[in-house]
C-alpha cells in the first residue's frame, strides 16, 4: 500500500471517528437538556428559585409573593442573581458528572480511550 492510499484511509478513519464523536456529543447534549436543577436564595417567605437545565438554559424563575409585594427592588435583584448563580453552578456540576459517567461506562464508545 502506498502512502497516498494509507493517508486516504487514515483520513477516512478520522472522519468516521469525528462523526461518531459528534453523534455521541449530540446525544449527551440532548440528555443534559432533559435534566433540571434549582438554585435558591433567601429564606422563609422571602425566596427566589431559579430552575435551569444542565445545559444552563433558564426554564423558570419563581419569586415568593411576599418578596414581590415587599417592594424592595434591590433585595429582589440580589436574590435573583444569587439564585441564578447557584442554579448555574449546580448545572455545571451535573453536566460534568453526566459526561464523566457516560465516558467511563463506554457511553462515548471509547472515544476518549477510557
Amino acid at each position: 500500500m502506498n502512502q497516498v492510499s494509507l493517508h486516504k484511509q487514515n483520513t477516512m478513519f478520522d472522519l468516521k471517528k469525528a462523526m461518531e464523536m459528534k453523534k455521541q456529543m449530540d446525544e449527551i447534549q440532548a440528555r443534559l437538556d432533559t435534566i433540571s436543577v434549582d438554585g435558591e436564595s433567601g429564606d422563609g417567605k422571602y425566596k427566589v428559585t431559579v430552575t435551569v437545565t444542565a445545559t444552563k438554559k433558564v426554564k423558570n424563575i419563581s419569586i415568593s409573593d411576599e418578596l414581590l409585594s415587599s417592594g424592595d427592588k434591590e433585595h429582589l435583584e440580589d436574590l435573583i442573581l444569587i439564585a441564578i448563580d447557584r442554579a448555574m453552578q449546580q448545572a455545571q456540576q451535573v453536566a460534568e458528572a453526566e459526561t464523566r459517567s457516560l465516558a467511563m461506562t463506554g457511553g462515548l464508545g471509547g472515544l476518549f480511550g477510557m
